[in-house]
């Protein structure tokens, strides 16, 4: 359950407030939402540790597929190829046999670094308590199904 009391607001720029309050009254469709459709591609699960990688160098597929690990080489594909048709990553091909190809970041691509990286710093302080809360919600909704039998 949600409550709303002082402690649940953040130490948010009264900018930002006020601009999300103007969108409300205008009844912005959320759909059309800039911020959702930006965070849509940065909120994903890949993209943002690949912008990460990209961040200091170019990097050759096979170097980011094997830096990721994880990651199918069709997921990688689509996840370059979605950060490409957003502007935030270059695919070059070198006129060599067999021909090269990199991935860098664009300037728009720096340009979300700063702000990724202020969410990347947040992530690492904060993840012991989510992974917590997560045990803790999880535990109570087990007991609650357990209980409702």
């Amino acid at each position: 359950m949600t409550r709303e009391h002082e402690s649940n607001l953040p130490d948010v720029p009264e900018g930002i407030i006020r601009h999300f309050e103007a969108w409300q009254a205008e009844g912005v469709d959320a759909s059309n939402c800039p911020v959702r459709d930006v965070l849509d591609r940065t909120g994903d699960k890949w993209s943002v540790l690949i912008l990460m990688l990209l961040a200091c160098e170019p990097k050759r597929f096979s170097a980011l597929n094997k830096a990721v690990g994880d990651i199918s080489k069709r997921m990688l594909t689509q996840t370059l190829r979605s950060l490409q048709r957003d502007g935030l990553v270059e695919r070059t091909v070198y006129p060599t046999t067999p021909p090269k190809v990199d991935y860098r970041l664009t300037d728009l691509g720096r340009s979300v670094l700063e702000p990724l990286a202020a969410l990347i710093v947040w992530a690492d302080k904060r993840h012991e308590d989510i992974r917590k809360a997560r045990e803790t919600f999880d535990r109570e909704e087990s007991l609650a199904a357990q209980l409702s039998v």
